[in-house]
């Protein structure tokens, strides 16, 4: 059994941080067909502001969003920083501010999580 938290943190502003968003929903979808795998998929920073736009049917990562979303989360005060606050409710994103309003890295790793930046 792995434990992986996913942490998303590219913006939405440049072709290489669209190459990052991608690469980390595909290892999250990879962690999510295994059963045997833990998985957190949290959007962090600027990459809170991917989630209205994969929301959207027709981005083209909608598809491979949906297969991860249900595992998906937010920080709290970075959905609220970068002005997707209702966006991000209105999917039904869970957020996180168990670190004064961000995620906890270090309850993470203190739960066994590897954690992997994109």
């Amino acid at each position: 059994m792995t434990n992986a938290a996913i942490i998303i943190l590219a913006g939405t502003e440049s072709h290489s941080d669209l190459g990052r968003l991608v690469n980390g929903l595909e290892a999250a979808r990879e962690f999510a067909e295994n059963p045997d795998d833990d998985l957190e998929l949290i959007f962090d920073g600027a990459g809170t502001q991917w989630i209205p736009e994969l929301e959207d049917e027709a981005h083209d990562y909608h598809d491979l969003y949906q297969s991860v979303s249900e595992e998906a989360a937010a920080c709290d005060y970075c959905a609220g920083a970068f002005g997707v606050d209702d966006a991000v409710d209105d999917a039904g994103v869970v957020t996180i501010d168990d670190n004064n309003g961000h995620p906890s890295i270090r309850s993470l790793i203190g739960d066994d999580y590897e954690i992997i930046t994109f």
